[in-house]
């Protein structure tokens, strides 16, 4: 199985992270952050992945920093646990509804990271933040070296657009991480 462990502690958080890529879905989460629970729980069944996930944050402040440095984290373990990505399917795209709204995902674990995040996300679903959707997606793509290109095909209801995009992402991630060959899937030989 392809796992990694990750551990980040900084003036601003605390984190402990245990990933198994070829999981059965089972999510384990506390970020300090409700909402965030809910959509990486979201992501971590959708994915089929197992995630272990603390982070003790300075979320007095707000959540920012915890879910940016999650991004970090988690980015960092997919990084680790797919080494040369030898055998992936490297590409994948999908679009998912949730109720009125829809959201396209598209990736490619090119080893390059570059995040096309068409939309503003607004306002607050409770007292999470919902530009941070966007920054959690630009830290984790920065550091899992991977291209996320989101767009919200229909927008409505705030939840919903955020479930929709988490959803989208896990089934790419998915998708784009199965074993298809033995091979490394680039015409240069390696995915850097």
């Amino acid at each position: 199985m392809r796992k990694a462990e990750v551990t980040r502690k900084t003036k601003e958080t605390d984190i402990a992270l245990r990933l198994a890529v070829d999981g059965v879905g089972t999510a384990n989460i506390q970020t300090g952050v409700g909402f965030f629970n809910h959509m990486l729980e979201l992501f971590t069944v959708h994915g089929m992945l197992d995630l272990e996930l603390t982070c003790k944050g300075d979320t007095e402040v707000d959540a920012h920093h915890s879910v940016e440095d999650v991004g970090i984290a988690l980015g960092g373990a997919f990084k680790t646990a797919l080494g040369e990505k030898r055998g992936i399917a490297r590409f994948a795209q999908r679009v998912v509804p949730m109720d009125e709204c829809v959201a396209l995902v598209a990736v490619d674990w090119s080893g390059r990271p570059y995040l096309c995040f068409e939309d503003k996300l607004e306002g607050k679903v409770g007292e999470f933040d919902m530009e941070l959707v966007e920054e959690f997606l630009r830290a984790f793509s920065t550091h899992a070296g991977l291209n996320i290109y989101v767009k919200l095909l229909r927008g409505g209801n705030r939840h919903h657009e955020a479930e929709a995009i988490f959803k989208a992402l896990a089934l790419c991630v998915r998708d784009a991480v199965k074993i298809v060959s033995d091979r490394v899937p680039s015409s240069k030989g390696m995915l850097e």
